[in-house]
């Protein structure tokens, strides 16, 4: 892609007008500093002393993030959140984001899932221990259902839009769940205009009349189980994959490979679109570059992209995120373009 091609593209974001539904996680960081230990008095086991507490918005949460990065314009969120305290700071963050929170529900019946990471304070940086994991394991409650599929129907006529971000592998008890997969299918077959787009970690193939996203590795589970986990780097059998999960939702599918770029369809035929060669010295964390790479490549859909196009720009935004360490990154549209003009001019390859 031409440089003036990728600004053009980034330069209509501010116009755009995005809904994301989905599980809302918090990503709540702990920091402890290991000299402060003290012993519990009634159990003599070691209170760790948390030092400083770090929160951010995950999951879709992080997608949204990234959306108001690039500077989307008007971003709405959608989905619920439990009426608990990982839930007000949830909807703190999201508003400090600009995001519309209008159409996320709050209840009683659920918990706020979040993703506790406590990590020591060490000299030469900070050190992860165990996560605790909160999430809902009981079925999503019906009335929230049907709340979700009012706002998702009344937020459609007003976005170029709407991102699906399923975070779960328990089946039904998320936003996401078979009832809800089945009302969005709805909508894509009465607006077959909509960018309307779902990334799934476990049930990618059960989204009908949308735009998907999976990895190699979660495309090789759906459609070859048995097959061994090196598999998922033979780029002819991903192929084969990414026209057999084209075929079933019937619009167009991306594949991502990790390091090798992202697989799509460019006038039928696969197209493999290059990753940036990072420097390998360069520290990287590759946390939420999945959900950059969706927020670039929806983003540019909506712009007129074509799909190989909209590759290239999630690879971009990808790019960036992974070498924020520490937290989940995100891509500003001037950091793309600097990305660009640092690798893209010595390799010119990757700008055709």
């Amino acid at each position: 892609m031409e440089r003036r091609r990728l600004e053009e593209l980034l330069n209509r974001f501010s116009g755009l007008r995005i809904a994301v539904v989905g599980d809302f996680f918090l990503d709540k960081w702990l920091e402890i500093d290991r000299t402060l230990d003290e012993p519990s008095v009634e159990t003599g086991l070691t209170a760790y002393q948390v030092v400083e507490k770090r929160c951010y918005a995950g999951a879709a949460g992080t997608v949204l993030s990234n959306l108001a990065a690039l500077e989307a314009g008007t971003l709405y969120a959608l989905g619920f959140l439990g009426d608990d305290g990982e839930g007000f700071e949830m909807l703190r963050i999201l508003k400090a984001l600009g995001v519309d929170t209008g159409f996320l529900a709050v209840s009683g019946k659920v918990m706020t899932p979040t993703y506790t990471k406590p990590v020591f304070r060490r000299k030469n940086g900070l050190e992860e221990t165990h996560r605790l994991d909160h999430k809902n394991t009981n079925p999503t409650p019906r009335d929230l259902e049907d709340t979700i599929i009012n706002s998702i129907w009344t937020a459609v006529p007003k976005v170029d839009a709407l991102i699906a971000l399923d975070q779960l592998s328990c089946e039904g008890c998320g936003v996401l769940s078979p009832r809800i997969r089945e009302e969005l299918a709805k909508v894509g077959e009465r607006y077959p205009d909509l960018v309307l787009y779902a990334d799934s970690r476990s049930f990618i193939g059960h989204f009908r009349s949308m735009i998907v996203k999976c990895n190699n590795i979660e495309a090789l589970k759906l459609f070859y189980p048995g097959a061994a986990p090196e598999t998922a780097a033979n780029l002819e059998l991903i192929e084969k994959c990414l026209m057999d999960l084209a075929g079933r939702t019937g619009r167009p599918a991306f594949i991502s490979c990790g390091s090798r770029g992202v697989m799509t369809l460019e006038r039928g035929k696969p197209v493999l679109v290059p990753a940036i060669p990072l420097d390998p010295d360069i520290p990287i964390d590759i946390v939420g570059a999945g959900d950059a790479c969706s927020s670039g490549i929806v983003s540019a859909l909506c712009c007129g992209a074509s799909p190989k196009e909209a590759a290239f720009v999630g690879n971009m935004a990808a790019s960036v995120t992974i070498q924020v360490i520490g937290t989940t990154g995100t891509a500003a549209r001037s950091q793309i373009l600097a990305l660009y003009d640092e690798y893209c001019g010595a390799h010119r390859w990757m700008a055709e």
